[in-house]
């Protein structure tokens, strides 16, 4: 037993083994160093391009200048904000200041090119001009000075945007301006219950409803200036 402890300690002592034990180490601080400086030459880590801030710039300009970085740039979402203009950013991904590296995209929200459309709500002839003008101004509508007609006092018989008749279901571009048709207090009850003079622009209780000009969308055109 004590024989092989002195062979064990003697060994433990030898040159050979201490060259070999630092030879591994060598060897394990050299691969280490070397994955490391493959990682940094791969993914360029301490340099890249800042990404700029583009909130508030339109698209097509935001586009040209994050081209020109060498980046690269792509609406995937949009919303709608009344107070920001048409084809504005709005949101983007990765954030301003950011380091990426050359060809990376920017995801970005854009503010949307139309104005969103709501649908008329069912008005005409089933409530008053007070509850008539509280629902439309609820979804953002604009109205204008009530057109008076013969009829019950206040009641709504039409609603018209920019000369034409609509109706319930119709789908109208949001702050479009509105005009309620409604009853002057003076009824007659042997006119048939027809309160609107075609001819005239107002609504037939039979048929002057079904009259309706398709909606026009914005000229994106106009919007961008061009």
């Amino acid at each position: 037993m004590t024989d092989k402890v002195k062979n064990f300690f003697r060994k433990l002592a030898s040159k050979r083994l201490w060259l070999h034990l630092l030879g591994m180490v060598v060897v394990m601080v050299l691969l280490v160093l070397g994955l490391q400086w493959w990682l940094l030459s791969y993914t360029h880590h301490g340099e890249g391009i800042e990404v700029p801030d583009l909130y508030g710039m339109d698209y097509r300009k935001a586009l040209t200048m994050v081209e020109e970085q060498g980046l690269q740039l792509m609406a995937n979402d949009s919303t709608y904000i009344k107070q920001m203009p048409a084809g504005s950013i709005v949101v983007q991904s990765p954030a301003k200041g950011m380091a990426v590296k050359e060809g990376r995209t920017i995801y970005v929200t854009i503010n949307s090119l139309t104005i969103p459309r709501v649908r008329i709500p069912d008005l005409i002839d089933n409530c008053s001009y007070r509850e008539a003008q509280a629902r439309l101004q609820q979804l953002e509508f604009r109205l204008l000075p009530p057109k008076l007609i013969d009829g019950e006092k206040d009641w709504v018989y039409g609603i018209q945007w920019e000369g034409h008749n609509v109706k319930a279901g119709d789908m109208i571009a949001r702050e479009s301006q509105l005009t309620l048709v409604i009853g002057n207090g003076a009824y007659d009850e042997d006119d048939g219950g027809e309160y609107f003079d075609d001819e005239e622009g107002y609504y037939d209780g039979d048929h002057g409803a079904d009259d309706i000009d398709d909606f026009l969308p914005v000229d994106l055109d106009n919007i961008f200036g061009e």
